[in-house]
């Protein structure tokens, strides 16, 4: 059975595809969480954090770049850009402890982000935090 880990590297993933441009990553998000052998309460809970992140998108980006002052979400890189969306829509729209939800963030950023994309993910998404307390 998927970790809760597993099930947003996955929604990283896909996120990442999205941002570089291919569209059809919400049409084949089943068949990567099926590959991953994410299934039943861990897929509803990567579809729901997926879809949840594409239909908010422009709310969560704004958000962020609000928190961002002095960098632009286009400057952001795309890995470090899907794992501040997965942390902000976790922070924002779900019911899930927002100390666990930046902590994720930071260990993703850490797993697949430059040197210092976990610093820069703890930094902005503390800031949203805050500014959504």
């Amino acid at each position: 059975m998927a970790t809760r880990r597993q099930v947003r590297e996955t929604v990283v993933s896909l996120l990442y595809s999205l941002d570089l441009g291919n569209e059809d990553a919400a049409k084949h998000a089943d068949t990567i969480f099926e590959e991953r052998k994410i299934r039943n309460k861990q897929r509803e809970f990567g579809k729901s954090l997926f879809d949840g992140i594409v239909k908010n998108l422009s709310e969560i980006d704004s958000k962020l770049q609000a928190v961002m002052k002095e960098w632009e979400m286009d400057r952001v890189g795309s890995i470090e850009k899907a794992v501040l969306r997965l942390g902000a829509y976790e922070i924002l729209f779900e019911n899930q402890d927002k100390a666990v939800a930046i902590n994720e963030a930071v260990e993703l950023g850490k797993l697949f982000g430059a040197e210092n994309s976990a610093k820069f993910i703890n930094g902005v998404l503390d800031g949203l935090k805050k500014a959504n307390a």
